[in-house]
């Protein structure tokens, strides 16, 4: 199964006060909780580059599965990460004390980010 495609967001649970406990700028948040970001992932093999836009802000991570890479994450911090495939359509990392899952089910990905008992759920789908 191929993550290939561009993804409109469709829905998301818990974004403000995720993004509250990252840290997140309270301006950033209001600006951000409102726009329909588009998801652009390339995978080729074991190599993914994954380009989100939101608005203007653009943040494109590279990363191959199994190996260390650097990610840029949403508040703008760039950290050292391992991506984990697990079957075809789920790839998993922790990242500073959060979980984060991206499922790929037919035309619609879930990206879950999980910080204690604090979830983020957010559904895009292929356009």
């Amino acid at each position: 199964m191929s993550f290939t495609g561009k993804y409109e967001l469709q829905s998301q649970e818990n974004f403000e006060p995720f993004m509250r406990a990252l840290g997140l700028p309270e301006d950033k948040i209001q600006k951000g909780k409102n726009l329909k970001s588009i998801s652009e992932i390339v995978q080729d093999g074991k190599k993914f580059t994954i380009t989100v836009t939101t608005g203007s802000e653009v943040i494109k991570n590279q990363f191959t599965v199994g190996e260390e890479s650097e990610i840029q994450m949403m508040n703008g911090e760039k950290t050292k990460v391992i991506v984990n495939m697990e079957g075809n359509n789920r790839l998993v990392t922790e990242v500073k004390g959060m979980k984060s899952v991206t499922e790929l089910n037919g035309d619609i990905i879930t990206y879950t980010m999980t910080m204690g008992d604090l979830t983020l759920k957010r559904v895009s789908k292929r356009i």
